[in-house]
């Protein structure tokens, strides 16, 4: 009797681990994402737009650390990446930004938004940090390509090397 409630303690023991171990693994490579809700310019939830029907290229940003891969950014604004497969938008993390009001950035987003035309939206709470297992995004530029499967197919965070940038136009390219 105590050898099988010692048998089945133990079961219960290793299952608990594995499912912690499987849920807290961080994204990377290969990795499937699910459709979660951020926050448009206004504060109002929507869902990830076109997750499942074009490639997305995604710059999740901690607004504290914005200068991270300017030269890189700037590259990408005088060469704009055109194909009817992509689509590219920016998603602000507010989370790590405690000393910047949420209202102060959203009012930055919109005239950014206005004047650019460029789709930017929130995540004021870890919504997608947490449904995609992104890990640490604090401090960090956050560079998320994914399919139209919905897999990860190119993930950076903080200041991209150059085999990097390398590499994010070697997958890029793939889908135009």
């Amino acid at each position: 009797m105590v050898k099988c409630f010692k048998q089945i303690c133990l079961g219960i023991i290793a299952i608990f681990i594995a499912v912690y171990t499987v849920s807290g693994q961080t994204a990377t490579i290969g990795s499937k994402v699910k459709q979660t809700k951020i926050r448009n310019s206004e504060n109002e939830p929507t869902d990830i737009p076109e997750l499942g029907k074009k490639v997305l290229l995604i710059f999740y940003v901690d607004p504290d650390h914005s200068n991270q891969n300017k030269k890189f950014r700037e590259n990408l604004e005088k060469n704009q990446i055109h194909s009817p497969n992509i689509f590219s938008f920016g998603i602000v993390n507010l989370k790590d930004a405690p000393l910047l009001p949420n209202g102060i950035v959203r009012s930055m987003i919109r005239s950014k938004v206005k004047q650019t035309g460029a789709q930017i939206y929130t995540d004021p709470d870890y919504s997608l940090r947490d449904a995609w297992n992104l890990g640490d995004v604090n401090d960090k530029f956050t560079l998320i390509i994914v399919d139209k499967d919905c897999k990860i197919v190119f993930l950076s965070k903080g200041e991209l090397s150059q085999n990097q940038i390398d590499e994010f136009y070697n997958v890029i390219n793939k889908y135009k």
